[in-house]
């Protein structure tokens, strides 16, 4: 058993050379050892790593050289597992940070207000709130907090819709929303005043940082909280929760759930028996025999496929052209000290 570092962070900021920010931020978490999930957008960055309390440090060091990252809304956690909680490092581009589907809505422009945690039972047990946990209905199934209202969305896209079908802003005068690490409140708050809501809450650092600062013996949570690694589910004192995690559609399982009649380790559950095609259902069992091949073998199976080691050949491409970019630069400006 090994301690380990979480670290998941977030940020709504201008970044509209985004793409050439890839090849460098994944060189830097690669080679500190780091795995996870970034995601750069030109609204911003967003993500989870996880690694050595050096490996942490450093990434964020770097984070911090540059100026435009001086607002990261970043939270920690310590973990002991076997290893680290993810499989590998990836850093995606994406047209949004945090997919609402909707680009007019931006949290730089406006976004509801912030409650920290400290403050929030008090707000969420007044009973003129409407309470609203803006995550998905898997995760939302897992726990959430009481009196809290899902959505039963799918994916966040949906939540718009649900919005105009379920709240009223001449009816609900005081809305409160919740989520994992604050990320989908700053938008889902945002899009909710550009629908003329007036009076628009949001749980500062999302549930994390509410399990961080509140004693389980004050708390309103029911149930355990979903989060995006290999723990799959942790309780309020963060530590690795009671549920397992289907390897096929990624949703979180529990024990009986693995003794239903469909469930095919590694490659259906009851959730997504019916959404893979067969196809895909062969790849899963292929993926899932490597994996106990691998453990029979007393290794560590990551799963690196084709798709990855094509990644992995187009950032060392990218970094060599802007390390040869970088060195004309100078040699450019050297010839120009040079000249009479």
């Amino acid at each position: 058993m090994s301690q380990f570092v979480v670290a998941a962070f977030y940020q709504f900021v201008e970044l509209p050379e985004y793409r050439e920010l890839r090849p460098v931020l994944l060189d830097i978490c690669r080679s500190n050892g780091t795995r996870g999930t970034l995601i750069l957008a030109e609204e911003g960055i967003n993500g989870t790593i996880a690694g050595t309390r050096e490996a942490i440090n450093a990434v964020r060091a770097w984070l911090n050289l540059d100026e435009r990252f001086d607002r990261l809304e970043y939270k920690e956690s310590l973990v002991d597992v076997d290893s680290i909680p993810f499989y590998r490092m990836k850093v995606k581009l994406k047209k949004e940070i945090v997919t609402l589907g909707l680009p007019g809505i931006s949290p730089k422009m406006k976004v509801g207000r912030y409650v920290q945690p400290e403050d929030w039972n008090e707000l969420i047990l007044d009973p003129e709130t409407v309470v609203v946990d803006t995550r998905n209905s898997y995760e939302c199934e897992i726990g959430t907090f009481t009196g809290a209202v899902s959505p039963e969305t799918k994916t966040f896209r949906e939540f718009p819709t649900w919005v105009s079908q379920n709240l009223d802003p001449t009816k609900h005068k005081k809305v409160a929303m919740f989520c994992t690490g604050g990320i989908r409140c700053e938008k889902s708050t945002s899009f909710l005043l550009d629908q003329g809501f007036e009076e628009v809450y949001h749980l500062k650092g999302g549930v994390l940082n509410y399990f961080d600062r509140v004693s389980p013996t004050d708390s309103t949570w029911e149930g355990e909280c979903f989060v995006f690694d290999n723990r799959v589910t942790v309780n309020h004192k963060l530590e690795p929760g009671e549920f397992d995690q289907c390897h096929a559609c990624r949703r979180p399982i529990t024990e009986a759930d693995k003794s239903r009649a469909v469930f095919v380790k590694g490659v259906q559950c009851h959730h997504c028996v019916d959404e893979h095609s067969d196809k895909q259902k062969e790849r899963f069992r292929m993926r899932q025999l490597q994996i106990e091949l691998a453990e029979a073998r007393g290794e560590s199976h990551i799963g690196i496929g084709m798709q990855e080691v094509e990644e992995r050949q187009t950032v060392a491409r990218r970094l060599r052209d802007l390390r040869k970019k970088s060195s004309a630069s100078s040699d450019q400006r050297r010839l120009l000290v040079l000249r009479p």
